[in-house]
């Protein structure tokens, strides 16, 4: 089986999901082609895993001072270009396109009519599973922006819906004692504005990674690092907690390792302004609407919920994949979820 696997490139929390699932494709005998799209090609960073990779434009978002600036983001992305890319890519060869919501490759398998499988929390919200500020227009791009015949969601719990749990970066015998640090990564806020603002935390080490970050450099009480997946994943393991935007992927392993949370989402996108509410509904982060000293400092009083427990869930997606029963996704979910331990004293719905 020859596969063509579509990454949105915007957020890294896509490009960690998939090089969880390229591991785990690894082992299956499959033959596995990548292409990214959503970001500069000289933009991406620790990308070993996916081999000779292929990039296109695609489409992606502006923010500023953590909220998306639709003008910019309309006059930033060229829907001419994408379709040229949605034309020109030709699928022949491949028998499955599998999909984490990226556009050229999922209308370009729709068009060629080429089996295709969307695995990405995206897909989550075409069920009943906690929204906020969800318009019509939103489910519009969660319908159509990288449409796909077989749609599997990833979320945090089930809530009695045929999705399954999250994809997380797992290593063998990894280690979860904490050093006194707070680890930071907030991509969509101004770095001047976090620098600032944990600068006056004086007493609290925190380790912060940006894009805007070019080189190591200590600050006073914050470490400062530019992006690097193998570093990041180290001070993951490491830290006391962490304080993010309200992607899916980070919060996911951050949970699968004891760690307690801080988010604040990123306003105007009701995908974070969703995952940020879901877990503060299930007790296990806290809600920070805006960057405040103050509440971080009565966060970093409180205790972590406990750690969940996932599965495996790579290695079983990968292996259903190889059966090609794409349109039965039953037996899947049911016995993942099976599996998935969440801490004593959690209150689930």
């Amino acid at each position: 089986m020859k596969i063509l696997y579509g990454v949105q490139g915007t957020g890294n929390g896509h490009i960690a999901r998939a090089r969880a699932m390229a591991q785990a494709l690894k082992k299956q005998p499959v033959q596995v082609d990548y292409l990214f799209s959503g970001r500069a090609a000289d933009q991406y960073f620790s990308m070993d895993d996916f081999g000779n990779y292929q990039t296109r434009q695609g489409l992606t978002f502006i923010t500023e001072q953590g909220r998306i600036r639709p003008v910019k983001t309309a006059l930033t992305n060229h829907p001419l270009q994408l379709w040229r890319d949605i034309k020109a890519l030709d699928l022949s060869g491949y028998d499955l396109v599998i999909n984490d919501f990226e556009p050229v490759s999922a209308w370009a398998a729709r068009r060629q009519k080429i089996p295709s499988v969307g695995i990405s929390h995206q897909n989550a919200f075409r069920h009943q599973v906690p929204k906020v500020g969800m318009t019509a227009f939103d489910r519009l791009v969660m319908q159509y922006f990288a449409p796909v015949q077989h749609a599997i969601g990833l979320h945090w719990y089930h809530f009695n819906q045929p999705i399954l749990p999250p994809i997380v970066h797992q290593i063998d015998g990894q280690t979860t004692d904490a050093e006194p640090y707070i680890l930071v990564y907030l991509p969509f806020e101004q770095l001047q504005q976090i620098r600032s603002l944990l600068q006056r935390i004086k007493t609290q080490r925190f380790v912060c990674y940006h894009p805007e970050q070019k080189e190591h450099e200590i600050a006073d009480n914050i470490s400062l690092h530019p992006l690097s997946h193998q570093n990041f994943q180290r001070h993951l393991q490491r830290c006391e907690g962490v304080i993010a935007n309200g992607g899916f992927e980070l919060p996911s392993e951050a949970l699968s390792l004891g760690k307690k949370l801080l988010l604040k989402p990123l306003m105007g996108q009701f995908e974070q302004q969703s995952n940020v509410e879901t877990l503060r509904q299930l007790g296990l982060a806290t809600a920070m609407p805006e960057l405040h000293a103050q509440t971080i400092i009565q966060w970093l009083q409180s205790k972590s919920p406990g750690q969940v427990h996932y599965p495996k869930v790579a290695e079983a997606l990968a292996s259903w994949v190889v059966q090609g029963k794409w349109d039965d996704s039953t037996q899947l979910w049911q016995e993942l979820w099976q599996q998935t331990e969440f801490p004593k004293g959690i209150q689930l719905p």
